[in-house]
């Protein structure tokens, strides 16, 4: 299953590539639900950046379907204490993924200045990150940086985790999006939202930690090729 999906996600990112009409950059906003309904931390948002490519294949003079291929950042941070008292705790968690949104799009009948509005399901794969962390315990300083370690596992399989293990996050995520923007004859500007439904730890088959999963608002700007 693992080998298929990666495979499905390598076809999928050569083909929207290939027929890519926008390319697009900006910044996330991102973090992590802590509890089972979907809420987060908002002073615990981790700022990062997405770059990738879009297409627009035109369904009707109003509607686009709209595939893409992202490399974008996610994770989150947290904080105990201030760095200036004798024992605080400071850590980030940044991985990056390959992302392959397909998101269904209305926009404006009008020629050469549109509103859009917009949405649909997205599938990630873990490529890179990096754990960090520093503070100090009674006025001893500490730091650690160690990159990500992922699991393998596969969506489609229910009962059992491929490579998991503790401290480990899943390798793949997936979700919803829900985006807005405004669309000229050169340039895209798009504000987005990213609801994972995957939890991001790996090592757990309960449902005790299914509240983790990623959020990610984002600012991008788009230029049409």
């Amino acid at each position: 299953m693992k080998t298929n999906l990666t495979a499905l996600l390598l076809m999928s990112v050569i083909t929207i590539t290939a027929k890519a009409q926008t390319i697009r950059a900006g910044i996330n906003a991102a973090t992590i639900s802590i509890t089972n309904d979907g809420d987060v931390d908002e002073s615990k948002i981790l700022g990062s950046f997405q770059v990738g490519l879009t297409g627009d294949w035109k369904l009707t003079s109003f509607l686009s379907l709209q595939p893409g291929v992202l490399f974008t950042g996610k994770g989150a941070k947290s904080q105990s204490g201030n760095t200036t008292d004798a024992t605080y705790y400071r850590a980030t968690s940044n991985p990056f993924y390959i992302e392959v949104p397909v998101n269904l799009v209305f926009k404006t009948p009008t020629k050469n200045f549109k509103f859009f509005g917009g949405a649909g399901p997205y599938i990630a794969m873990g490529v890179a990150g990096k754990n960090k962390a520093e503070g100090k315990f009674l006025g001893l300083a500490f730091n650690s940086e160690k990159s990500i370690e992922w699991s393998n596992d596969d969506p489609g399989t229910t009962d059992y985790e491929e490579g998991a293990g503790y401290g480990i996050m899943k390798r793949f995520d997936y979700g919803v999006n829900l985006l807005t923007g405004i669309e000229t004859t050169n340039v895209v500007l798009t504000l987005g939202y990213g609801h994972g439904l995957a939890k991001i730890q790996s090592g757990s088959n309960s449902s005790a930690d299914d509240k983790n999963k990623h959020r990610v608002i984002s600012l991008t700007a788009g230029i049409k090729l």
